[in-house]
């Protein structure tokens, strides 16, 4: 009896010991197909990802803009602007120098300061602005005479081909006047106040109507402005502010309803006149 029990002990570890051999292989092949599945969805998730970087940086750059965004202002319309900047229909990303096109578009009379924004991969963004009048000049052209403006700087940047007069003082004394034309730098300084006083009270600056720009016998400049409604003229220093301008008026006032002095000197910070007794 022994013996048989120790035979039917023995098979039952044989046989324990086969299932645990069948269950180790399963769990061995079972983790063999996952590394298989995980190394298949790595290998995927690479090629995708390579797919993705070779279409960002090395193709997408060199397709043309899909977007682009121009801040212009009137009388240089969008194909004027992608013109002047060198910007074409199958320019892309990588074709354009951002710097050079607002070198290229700031070249432009019109423009006082331009920006270019390159987005990537396929947008840009083009920002302008245009040149505002502080004066005007008489100059002569083909068709005569005519006005030409200059802006806070000092240029002569556009025809005044409007009919009328604009209402801002016409800056003459100077030598012929010609578009792309600078003011002598010590002009800059009137220009400049002239395009504030525009900003801030345009109607004091539309009570002047010329301002004469008269050379110092040695040095420097003198200014004689001609009020609209006088017929009185006003000698000023080199410059002329919204101060000087308030007081000037307010002087011309007094001799609203009485003996219009021919000139009244400013030069000194306070008016000082003469006025001829009639005969």
């Amino acid at each position: 009896m022994s013996t048989d029990y120790t035979y039917a002990a023995c098979n039952d570890v044989k046989r324990s010991g086969s299932a645990g051999v069948s269950s180790d292989n399963k769990i061995l092949k079972s983790a063999g197909k996952t590394e298989k599945n995980l190394k298949r969805l790595l290998l995927i998730a690479a090629a995708l990802l390579a797919a993705e970087l070779i279409w960002l940086f090395g193709i997408s750059p060199f397709i043309p803009f899909s977007n682009v965004e121009i801040h212009s202002f009137d009388g240089f319309g969008r194909a004027d602007v992608l013109m002047a900047a060198g910007i074409q229909e199958s320019s892309s990303f990588i074709s354009i120098n951002a710097k050079e096109a607002e070198a290229k578009l700031a070249g432009n009379l019109l423009v006082e300061s331009a920006k270019v924004i390159k987005r990537f991969p396929d947008k840009l963004s083009i920002y302008l602005s245009p040149r505002k009048a502080a004066a005007v000049a008489l100059t002569t052209t083909g068709m005569g005479q005519q006005l030409i403006f200059i802006d806070r700087n000092g240029i002569f940047f556009k025809i005044c081909e409007e009919d009328g007069t604009p209402a801002l003082p016409v800056i003459s004394g100077l030598e012929l006047a010609q578009l792309n034309m600078r003011l002598p730098a010590g002009l800059v300084p009137l220009t400049e106040s002239l395009y504030t006083i525009a900003q801030t009270s345009p109607e004091l600056l539309a009570a002047v109507s010329e301002i004469r720009i008269e050379r110092k016998a040695w040095d420097g400049f003198e200014l004689v402005v001609f009020p609209v409604h006088s017929s009185s003229r006003v000698r000023l220093e080199n410059s002329l502010t919204e101060d000087i301008l308030r007081y000037m008026l307010l002087m011309l006032n007094v001799f609203e309803n009485g003996s219009h002095p021919q000139e009244i000197d400013f030069r000194s910070g306070m008016g000082s006149y003469k006025i001829k007794e009639q005969s």
